[in-house]
């Protein structure tokens, strides 16, 4: 996967996913990141990628050739159009589904807004998807880049050393993940459940499943409308939640 984010803090993003497991990841080339300072793109000498906004009002609005030309840069470079992600409180909830999709992609383009936006024009011209990570503003789009390059990159083979990780936590399948636990096997009177020390794979992997459906339905019940559940998930669901 290779990940080209546009932005006015490249340090930001560089520092951000350089530690940890995806600073591995990059170290073994199965991640790249380039992180593209839009004011280098700015043709005016003092570099300024802002302007006061059409129609009065407050704050500050990036412009629309800096943010073009440094996508056009990355265009040329790749002899393609990659997708370019926006991230925006106006657009679509990220959520696993999404990231899922995202990382079967070759390359990625992720463009971070600031002050009040983008002009809408390059929202018309070169992106192709806007995203939120959340129902709330920040200062910047490098946060929310981050949090989906991380969500992303971990279900890209090798990132993660064990790669059934992915596959069995939460919302893998609509669900919560079940309880985890490690050693001691007896701290301070908090005793491990015995179905995890019996060795018993068969009865552990019918304890995961049934504390999965169990968390989903106390904690995100919403959920359940949605997950693919079977007839014998819905079967154990019902009889776990009329104890």
């Amino acid at each position: 996967m290779n990940y080209h984010v546009l932005t006015l803090f490249p340090e930001m993003i560089e520092q951000g996913l350089s530690a940890s497991i995806l600073g591995k990841a990059q170290e073994k080339n199965l991640i790249n990141l380039n992180a593209v300072n839009i004011r280098d793109y700015a043709n005016n000498k003092h570099k300024q990628v802002d302007d006061y906004p059409y129609g009065g009002g407050a704050g500050m609005v990036m412009q629309p050739q800096p943010i073009i030309d440094a996508y056009d840069s990355i265009v040329r470079k790749l002899d393609h159009r990659p997708r370019l992600i926006y991230l925006t409180p106006q657009g679509k909830t990220f959520n696993q589904d999404m990231a899922l999709e995202l990382s079967k992609e070759n390359s990625l383009v992720f463009l971070c807004g600031h002050y009040e936006g983008v002009d809408e024009r390059v929202v018309e011209t070169i992106v192709t998807d806007e995203i939120s990570i959340g129902d709330y503003v920040l200062t910047g789009g490098e946060l929310a880049v981050m949090v989906i390059i991380d969500a992303i990159s971990r279900l890209i083979p090798g990132v993660l050393k064990n790669d059934q990780s992915a596959e069995t936590e939460t919302f893998h399948n609509g669900l919560l993940e079940y309880p985890q636990y490690t050693r001691p096997a007896d701290y301070n009177g908090l005793k491990v459940p015995e179905v995890l020390l019996s060795g018993h794979h068969e009865n552990i992997d019918k304890w995961r499943k049934e504390q999965s459906l169990l968390r989903t339905a106390l904690k995100r019940p919403d959920l359940l409308e949605k997950a693919n559940l079977s007839t014998q998930d819905l079967k154990i669901l019902k009889k776990i939640l009329q104890k």
